[in-house]
């Protein structure tokens, strides 16, 4: 059984400046919880009760955020709040989370790297902690399920229009069923001309710990980065790896874009907000048409 899983959340988070200045982008919050307490619950949801999380310089909130508040606990028992001091509780008591400063932006093969000795000679998860997975099924647990079925490595991956292949890791291999490939290449950001397909590496990871090895044998790559798709090529060589195209649909808070209209989705799922938020968004399109 897979128990351990692993968060980088290390990025400086820059193209969301000024927001950003003094406050990680994983604390951003979608309506009212932070992106990365999605990632969180998504691990735990999957049966993960091990988590690293990958943090670096101005991070602390992430820490503090997950600890226990003994003063706003006891603010909220006088004012006899119980769900919200219940929703404190369950928040802290999530799983077991530990911190790891990355001492250097290198890349997310660096991060991860950092892991090595927390995870020791065990599978793990590595879910990106600015990437929220809205399913059914948590994907995390559907790669897992792949994971124990194959006995590989599993990458999540999504189709993405063929014009956008150059932006992501892309992967090509044989069908193995409706769902599940086991690959023959990886390429991080190829021209449209030499992309293997249109499936994207979608930001969640089963992986043997053979890993750490290929990551330590990975040279700098693209934006002059230990990128983990380069180790992932040299895990290749080895062993077996299997993509998951996943059920589900991944919202990307990389961008201030897809963080609005992930706000805007998560906000009409929200029976409190639905219907009032709904008749809002159809006025303001009626008063712009």
């Amino acid at each position: 059984m897979i128990k351990k899983a692993v968060i980088p959340a290390a990025g400086l988070g820059t193209r969301f400046l000024p927001a950003t200045k003094a406050q990680p982008k994983e604390m951003l919050p979608i309506i009212d919880m932070p992106t990365i307490q999605y990632v969180v619950q998504e691990a735990v949801d999957s049966g993960i009760e091990d988590i690293l999380i990958i943090s670096g310089k101005g991070k602390r909130a992430i820490e503090d955020h997950f600890d226990r508040n003994h003063e706003l606990e006891a603010r909220l028992v006088e004012k006899e709040d119980r769900s919200l001091y219940d929703e404190m509780r369950r928040l802290s008591d999530l799983a077991n989370i530990h911190f790891v400063r990355q001492k250097e932006l290198n890349g997310l093969g660096d991060a991860i790297s950092y892991a090595r000795h927390h995870v020791g000679n065990e599978p793990f998860a590595v879910l990106l902690g600015d990437t929220i997975m809205d399913s059914v099924i948590p994907v995390t647990q559907q790669l897992i399920d792949t994971y124990e079925q194959y006995g590989g490595s599993v990458i999540a991956v999504e189709e993405v229009p063929a014009d956008k292949v150059n932006r992501y890791g892309i992967i090509g291999g044989k069908s193995l069923s409706d769902r599940i490939l086991e690959l023959d290449t990886l390429v991080e950001k190829p021209a449209i001309s030499e992309a293997p397909s249109n499936l994207a590496i979608a930001g969640r990871y089963v992986l043997s710990p053979e890993i750490f090895s290929a990551i330590e044998q990975t040279g700098m790559g693209k934006n002059n980065e230990i990128q983990l798709t380069d180790a992932l090529r040299l895990l290749l060589k080895r062993e077996c790896i299997y993509a998951h195209h996943i059920e589900g649909k991944r919202h990307d808070i990389g961008n201030k874009l897809d963080f609005l209209k992930t706000t805007v989705e998560f906000a009409l799922k929200r029976p409190e907000f639905a219907e009032p938020f709904r008749k809002f968004l159809k006025e303001i399109l009626q008063d712009k048409s």
